[in-house]
């Protein structure tokens, strides 16, 4: 069986799978390699960038070389192939994890349970959530739900039809890297230097397709598109941008302002500035944008990888 049905067939039923199941409550495989990178971390920890580019070296390098070898062993069997990819896919994407926590928090606002809300919104991002209010909660729910459509969908999928089960666990990887030394503290500002620049790297075509799918897909593609324009570059992030912008511009809402992570604070630019402000009803509007993004780049990514396999064996 040709590579690019191995990974239209496994993609589309790691998907399936991961609307039917989720993520397991235990022995996740995203869970495991986050383990072993805090076990090399242990080792190789100095306050320098380039044992850090080790670390990141080693842990990207051993989930895509095991991608490698497993695809590898398998390619005799069609069966077999198929499988491998489709439990690749399931064990890297997370739509069903992310619709579920963030529907959570929704039913939690619109009850009026503001209490629970807080609560619950450590699971889905790290934003601190006793300096948010009811609105704040629901704005923070609807940043997370963009930026995570392409890091935990979008991503891999493009990853996937770029290299197959190794470019799925590698984006996986580099992903999880990211949001374990990725970040500006005074442990990680030089170790995880490494980590987050290749996290940029690797999410950057990600990011640029669930913009693209979420203008043409969402309510006001003409909003979409003027926000990601005019407001996507001066978000901090060079891939966050552009997704929360078409996000907010696809929804008619306001995203960024102010933000608080563990008491420290951020102003960032408004997105979208002349819509309105988050409201509990539009974290469900985000999920079902999210949904039809994530379908739309699997076909988007399954007729890539076809055409250039179809170029390939024409040159």
């Amino acid at each position: 069986m040709r590579a690019d049905r191995v990974f239209a067939y496994g993609a589309a039923a790691g998907l399936v799978g991961d609307l039917l199941l989720g993520d397991p409550r235990r022995g996740h495989p995203v869970a495991a390699f986050g383990r072993a990178a805090d076990a090399v971390e242990k080792v190789l920890w100095r306050d320098h960038r380039g044992w850090g580019a080790l670390h990141t070296a080693v842990c990207v390098g051993g989930a895509v070389g095991l991608g490698a070898v497993a695809e590898r062993v398998v390619r005799p069997s069609r069966t077999a192939s198929v499988v491998l990819a489709g439990v690749a896919t399931w064990a890297v994407v997370g739509g069903t994890s992310l619709a579920r926590e963030a529907r959570g928090i929704g039913r939690a606002l619109e009850a009026g349970d503001v209490e629970g809300a807080r609560a619950r919104l450590p699971h889905l991002c790290g934003r601190d959530p006793q300096a948010l209010d009811a609105d704040g909660i629901a704005r923070a729910v609807v940043e997370s739900v963009a930026e995570n459509t392409s890091d935990a969908v979008v991503g891999a999928l493009v990853w996937g039809a770029l290299g197959g089960v190794p470019g799925l666990l590698g984006f996986r990887a580099v992903n999880t890297l990211d949001a374990m030394v990725g970040h500006k503290s005074e442990r990680y500002r030089r170790y995880g230097w490494a980590s987050a620049r290749l996290d940029d790297l690797a999410g950057w075509p990600g990011a640029r397709l669930t913009a693209v799918l979420a203008t043409v897909s969402g309510g006001d593609p003409r909003g979409a598109l003027r926000a990601w324009r005019s407001d996507a570059a001066q978000h901090p992030s060079p891939n966050a941008g552009p997704v929360e912008a078409s996000f907010a511009g696809a929804l008619g809402v306001r995203l960024g302002g102010t933000l608080s992570y563990a008491g420290r604070v951020e102003h960032r630019p408004v997105l979208n500035q002349a819509g309105r402000a988050v409201a509990a009803h539009d974290i469900e509007r985000a999920v079902r944008l999210s949904r039809r993004v994530g379908l739309l780049a699997l076909g988007v990514s399954v007729a890539a990888r076809a055409l250039t396999k179809r170029k390939g064996r024409a040159s």
